[in-house]
């Protein structure tokens, strides 16, 4: 049996993954603001470095794996909260325990994401870029002068920042080479009570004509599900992924977006990759690429 993290996890789809992990028989170190075994606030660095080292003070030795269920929805106003939980809370807690995950030899990280990566318009490239400089008081900055769209284009910043970040390191020696697979996936609408509240809300009615071919919600139990197909040796080969679980959304949106062809930009690219092959029991650093 191994020992996990999952923040978020007095909650939604964080405490439906905590409780299928102990269902098995793993043990658990669960996260958030109330009700788990770590309680701490992400959206502060303070919080975050508290939540570090209670969480490695709970381990105690390597760690098998950590579900980043944690995160804020749209919300007017709190747009920097909102970043920083969504990104920072992810990448600075991940950055601090990563060396116990690759004591594990074989350690799993499953990030949530978000399918608003790909259904949400007019998502300032510059607030992303921001975040992914770790400059969270920028990114808020842009997203503010968005008005009346701040809030969904704050979610969906923070949400495509962490999926690039997942991407971007994940493949590198610190990551996949020592070890750690780490994948992202992306939801949908599911009946979180998040969710619930948003449909309660004022706005409830565009919640509501949000475009689902399938015709209802997920649920956290379906992800939840998900994720420990993410946590298993069927996930030994996958690193980097973006795994969509929304119904239909994202391929009723953008049909032909996706499998889309390799740039002829990233031809320089591709070819110093190849260079740099590993040979055979070696490991790869594409970390700098």
């Amino acid at each position: 049996m191994g020992v996990y993290v999952v923040t978020g996890s007095a909650s939604g789809m964080g405490a439906a993954v905590a409780q299928r992990l102990r269902d098995e028989g793993h043990d658990v170190i669960g996260v958030d603001l109330a009700d788990a075994d770590v309680t701490a606030d992400l959206s502060t660095r303070d919080g975050r470095i508290a939540a570090s080292r209670a969480v490695l003070a709970a381990a105690e030795g390597p760690l098998d794996g950590a579900v980043l269920a944690a995160g804020m929805g749209p919300r007017r106003g709190r747009e920097r909260m909102l970043v920083e939980v969504n990104y920072l809370g992810v990448t600075e807690l991940l950055d601090a325990i990563r060396p116990r995950l690759a004591q594990a030899g074989n350690a799993k990280v499953v990030v949530f994401g978000s399918n608003s990566t790909t259904s949400t318009p007019l998502v300032p490239r510059g607030a992303v870029r921001a975040l992914l400089d770790g400059d969270a008081a920028k990114s808020a900055r842009i997203l503010t002068r968005r008005g009346p769209l701040s809030a969904p284009a704050s979610y969906a910043a923070s949400k495509i920042a962490v999926a690039r970040w997942v991407r971007r390191v994940g493949v590198g020696a610190d990551w996949a080479g020592s070890g750690i697979r780490m994948n992202v996936i992306a939801p949908g609408p599911v009946m979180t009570p998040l969710l619930a509240g948003q449909l309660a809300s004022p706005t409830g009615s565009q919640v509501r004509s949000f475009p689902v071919p399938i015709r209802e919600y997920g649920t956290p139990d379906q992800l939840a599900h998900w994720v420990m197909t993410m946590l298993s040796p069927a996930a030994d080969f996958m690193v980097g992924s973006v795994i969509t679980v929304d119904g239909g959304t994202e391929a009723l949106l953008r049909p032909d977006d996706w499998p889309a062809r390799l740039p002829a930009r990233l031809l320089p690219r591709m070819a110093w990759t190849m260079y740099r092959a590993p040979k055979r029991g070696q490991v790869a650093d594409y970390s700098d690429v």
